[in-house]
């Protein structure tokens, strides 16, 4: 049995009909601001104080966007007789967002927690130059980064607070048992 000639375009017809009647939902972006999942991933925020330049970030990133310069700056003794100590200081933390291709792989790695995903989307720049975003630019992005999400009530305590509470428990049950006013000889 041959089709029917014609019977593919009724068929077209008829879902064009039947597109027409239903509500667009289609959203009018810049009136109405979109509801973004909890996990989106826009921009990135640096959390500046974290940051103790291990160029982790920068080494694992696929894109080679991230720019750090760091000098050393030398730390005197904090007891005497104790040697001095050095520390990287951060120059530069800069992101090229031309070149991100917003993997996350330098958040994963980050062991200090310096940098952290932003929901904010709305960063286009006419000159693809300025999406080149140096730390001072990446710290106001921080501003917008979402809470973390609540711990889960099934699940059992960090072990750093446990640890934390023992000791409190045990320091208290000493003072108990030494009594009064034993806290004050020295």
């Amino acid at each position: 049995m041959a089709p029917v000639p014609g019977s593919g375009l009724a068929k077209g017809l008829a879902v064009t009909l039947r597109t027409m009647t239903k509500k667009t939902v289609t959203e009018q972006y810049p009136d109405a601001q979109p509801e973004l999942p909890p996990r989106t991933r826009g921009v990135i925020g640096l959390f500046e104080e974290n940051c103790t330049v291990c160029m982790l970030c920068a080494r694992e990133c696929p894109d080679w966007c991230i720019y750090i310069d760091s000098h050393k700056e030398t730390v005197p003794a904090a007891t005497p007789g104790g040697r001095d100590r050095s520390r990287n200081v951060l120059d530069r933390f800069a992101i090229d967002f031309a070149l991100c291709m917003y993997c996350g792989i330098c958040i994963e790695v980050c062991p200090f927690d310096a940098l952290f995903w932003s929901p904010e989307f709305e960063y286009a720049e006419t000159d693809i130059r300025d999406l080149t975003h140096e730390r001072d630019k990446l710290r106001e992005w921080m501003w917008t980064v979402p809470a973390p999400p609540a711990l889960d009530p099934g699940a059992e305590e960090p072990k750093e607070l446990a640890a934390a509470r023992k000791a409190a428990d045990k320091l208290a049950a000493q003072q108990e048992t030494d009594g009064p006013g034993q806290e004050d000889r020295t």
